[in-house]
């Protein structure tokens, strides 16, 4: 039974073919001479013919040798290339994000995943909105707040109420047939519906039954369920409108002065990986 085949012998022999000297083979293997010389053996040995002639002057391949070469310089660079996208592929994008994001972030990551399949993303969702790199072990946040100087802008929270197509009536929605509504809110306060209505003053519904939500996601979904009408970000149910599960029954939408962003650990912002993580969030559409 034949040995197993002496693979760490392949770049003694490639680098010596290619210099024809064991000095600088050897220097550029970072090895001595002798172990240069014994791996050439080892494999000489393995294939049963010897793969370089000894001359005074230096080297040079025999005729097997000079046959085998680029055979095995085509193996060597396919071996290294699999194992450099085997590197690449194992690599996995630690996510947070807040729920409230949900809408928005999944079908991005749905769309990565076809388009970019190297790159891997491992989600955590928190009702968190910001992230503390010093103690936690993610490699990128989504964070939701007031802007400032750090990560990347991803949008602006901007609101508009929504509503479901079956409780939507013929006639336009005028303050009375909105009072007859629950009203969903995002918080367990009302500032977001009292922002979008300072902004609409011609409509002053009375908010009689009222449904209070930890966050914006669950709001949405009692929305689409027919719970009531809601006041949600545009971007956020973008995919509910498309799809038919919300309508918007105002054009008008008020701009809050929060957004969300795209956080990268400090020290990491040049990492391939993360970059392209980061442009395809920026780039893909719903």
């Amino acid at each position: 039974m034949r040995r197993n085949f002496p693979l760490n012998t392949v770049d003694a022999f490639l680098v010596t073919a290619k210099h024809l000297n064991l000095t600088r083979a050897a220097k550029e293997l970072c090895l001595t001479q002798g172990a240069v010389s014994r791996k050439i053996s080892t494999l000489e040995e393995w294939l049963g013919y010897s793969l370089f002639d000894r001359h005074a002057r230096g080297l040079h391949l025999t005729p097997q040798g000079n046959a085998l070469l680029p055979e095995m310089q085509h193996a060597f660079e396919h071996l290294l290339s699999v194992a450099n996208n085997a590197c690449l592929k194992s690599r996995v994008i630690r996510l947070k994000a807040p729920t409230c994001a949900m809408r928005w972030l999944v079908p991005k990551l749905v769309q990565l995943e076809s388009a970019a399949p190297d790159i891997q993303v491992e989600l955590t969702t928190t009702v968190e909105h910001g992230v503390n790199f010093k103690n936690e072990s993610y490699d990128a946040a989504i964070i939701f707040g007031q802007p400032d100087n750090g990560g990347t802008l991803l949008f602006e929270e901007c609101l508009t109420p929504v509503i479901s197509q079956h409780l939507l009536p013929d006639e336009p929605l005028t303050a009375d047939i909105l009072s007859r509504y629950t009203f969903l809110h995002p918080t367990r306060d009302r500032t977001d519906w009292s922002l979008w209505l300072a902004q609409n003053t011609d409509i002053t519904p009375v908010m009689h039954k009222n449904q209070h939500f930890d966050t914006m996601d669950l709001a949405i979904s009692a929305a689409i369920q027919g719970f009531g009408i809601a006041i949600a970000d545009v971007t956020l149910v973008a995919e509910d409108l498309r799809r038919g599960r919300l309508v918007q029954p105002f054009a008008s939408s008020v701009k809050t002065g929060a957004c969300y962003r795209l956080s990268l650990r400090p020290g990491n912002e040049n990492d391939a990986g993360l970059e392209s993580f980061k442009a395809g969030l920026l780039t893909l559409s719903l």
